[in-house]
């Protein structure tokens, strides 16, 4: 199997809701490929989609039920601290939830948690450890 991830997908509550957050909070845009069913983002290189969580949890053939912290979170990686505040006050001001506040982290890096309407957890962070090409693809 080869070292690579083609698609993160996200099991949601309301498609047409989870849509309209990703679209109006993040600014992003949907590819050609969503339709009434399923929703999706291209990222670097990696796709988001958004799936109803019952037919994600069928298809899987595995319980929908459950709630708490889902043991992973999404990260988007800034080229400084300023831009971790930046993205984070847009969000605030679009009404996005903040989950932990902008701070120097133990790791050496500063970051922030917001949430989607399914509470699934995005960290926006600035790491000095990780160098980004003019795309935002991480390099080695």
């Amino acid at each position: 199997m080869e070292q690579r991830m083609t698609i993160i997908g996200l099991g949601v509550k309301d498609l047409k809701a989870s849509t309209t957050f990703y679209e109006e909070k993040f600014g992003w845009k949907k590819t050609n490929a969503s339709n009434e069913f399923i929703s999706f983002f291209q990222l670097n290189g990696i796709l988001l989609s958004l799936y109803p969580k019952d037919k994600l949890a069928e298809d899987a053939e595995v319980s929908p039920e459950g709630s708490g912290f889902k043991a992973f979170t999404l990260a988007y990686n800034t080229r400084s601290q300023q831009e971790v505040d930046a993205i984070i006050n847009t969000l605030r001001a679009k009404g996005v939830t903040i989950i932990k506040e902008p701070q120097k982290v133990f790791w050496g890096g500063y970051s922030s948690y917001v949430a989607d309407i399914d509470n699934n957890l995005w960290e926006v962070a600035y790491n000095p450890y990780l160098a980004l090409d003019e795309a935002g693809n991480a390099l080695e």
